[in-house]
């Protein structure tokens, strides 16, 4: 039989009791009944919001800008989720207790300083912080100066230095955009010529904009691939299940790179001995080296890692939850997000209960045809009736007239939560088949490698 997601050994997960229970408390106002607000309108935010709401001191949860089909569980304020300053009066005119700021852009623009400032307790990094993600070549430098595994690196400002690494990099080689491009700033190159037109199109054609200005060139890895989220303090980090994300559009992993096509949880790669070593090597190290660098994080930090043969490596950081694998880790976690944010910001991680469930989950993503380039919109959605283990995540629709209509590339995800990892994606797979819009695509094979991982282990 195959081995659980196991958790790292008792205590290892929490570095530093004494002094996280001696840190600040942050405010100790208990609130009976809160208005929460969450910053953000996909599949990510709906799962979060869906999970929120069944703490009961939840009394109104706003979504800014939320979407048609979190209009079910939340009141949508409509707007930006990068607009700053409607955050902060959207949080002083709804009489907000509490806001969890979802999304990579608001995060690194600043929005938990600038609600701080004006004393809302919030979920979510510091801009200094969230730097994180929001800087490739940043986070690069950090593991190389506390020695966190990740592949070998070089980065460049000029186009002519760099075009002249790439004439003699070992290949296939990765070139990364610095700064954030909706999780596309990443060209695997099998060629010379592929590496040298990478470097172009983002230094020079602007392919991502500024966050192309500056570009990482490194080293191509292998190995199979696990995303860990984790809730942090600063001081104390407590990893969520592991999941496992299909980033490509169509089945065998073929096609265009995409937000994510479904995800499945736990990754059955990720044993509880990769578990104790990522938390040894890697997890401690990273919470450590930014409160070293005067940049306590405070909220979920996403490990993206590949399991080489030389061991666990980082390819990348997210300064917030990933999207699907929220929608596939939320409906496993058995204690209370609201509790676990509140201590998250409050600094008492420590002293928290965080469960997880030890069932299995899957998410498919039902998308429009032709994404992730041009497609269709404002088709209908049919949605059908749930059951209790069955969620339906809204990522890409508007409301019409009282109808559901799809607005986005990624339109909902179909999540369903199983005894063991088959039965999780064969219901997830039931549930999507029960769901119809005009132009719908999904993958049919999310979850196989895993369950070939699970058949490998027996």
């Amino acid at each position: 039989s195959h081995e659980k997601n196991a958790p790292a050994p008792a205590g290892a997960n929490l570095y530093n009791r004494q002094e996280a229970a001696a840190a600040p408390q942050g405010p100790q106002k208990e609130v009976a009944e809160m208005n929460i607000l969450v910053i953000g309108g996909g599949g990510r935010e709906h799962a979060i919001i869906q999970k929120l709401k069944e703490d009961h001191r939840v009394e109104k949860i706003f979504a800014l800008p939320g979407n048609g089909g979190i209009a079910a569980d939340a009141i949508c304020l409509g707007g930006s989720a990068v607009d700053i300053p409607a955050a902060v009066a959207a949080a002083r005119d709804n009489g907000i207790d509490f806001v969890a700021v979802a999304p990579d852009d608001p995060l690194v623009l600043g929005m938990v300083d600038a609600l701080e400032a004006e004393g809302f307790l919030c979920f979510g990094p510091r801009k200094n912080a969230a730097v994180i993600e929001g800087s490739k070549a940043f986070s690069k430098d950090l593991m190389k100066k506390y020695g966190i595994p990740t592949a070998a690196y070089e980065t460049f400002t000029d186009l002519s230095r760099a075009l002249a690494y790439v004439e003699a990099c070992p290949l296939p080689t990765v070139v990364k955009a610095d700064g954030l491009a909706l999780g596309k700033g990443v060209l695997i190159c099998e060629t010379r010529k592929e590496a040298w037109e990478a470097v172009r199109s983002m230094m020079e054609g602007r392919l991502f904009g500024d966050s192309g200005a500056t570009v990482v060139i490194e080293e191509f890895l292998t190995g199979p691939e696990v995303s860990v989220l984790s809730f942090t303090d600063g001081e104390t980090v407590v990893p969520m299940v592991s999941s496992m994300d299909h980033k490509r559009a169509l089945d065998g992993d073929q096609g265009l790179n995409t937000g994510g096509m479904g995800t499945v949880a736990p990754n059955p790669y990720y044993t509880s001995e990769i578990a104790a070593e990522c938390m040894e090597k890697i997890f401690l190290p990273t919470i450590r080296a930014m409160k070293a660098e005067g940049r306590p994080f405070k909220g979920c930090l996403y490990f993206g890692l590949m399991l080489t043969a030389e061991g666990p490596r980082v390819i990348e950081y997210n300064c917030r939850f990933g999207d699907p694998e929220t929608q596939v880790v939320l409906p496993l976690l058995e204690s209370s997000l609201l509790e676990i944010m509140l201590a998250v910001s409050k600094g008492t991680l420590a002293e928290t209960e965080v469960k997880f469930s030890q069932k299995s989950a899957c998410c498919v993503i039902l998308a429009s045809r032709g994404y992730p380039q041009k497609y269709d919109k404002d088709f209908p959605i049919t949605l059908p009736a749930t059951e209790a283990d069955e969620r339906i995540y809204i990522a890409g629709a508007t409301e019409k007239d009282g109808k559901l209509l799809t607005s986005g590339g990624r339109v909902l995800g179909a999540a369903a939560v199983a005894e063991d990892l088959p039965a999780a994606i064969g219901k997830a797979y039931a549930l999507a088949d029960r769901i119809h819009f005009d132009n719908a695509f999904c993958r049919r094979d999310i979850g196989q490698r895993a369950l070939k991982a699970l058949e490998e282990k027996k």
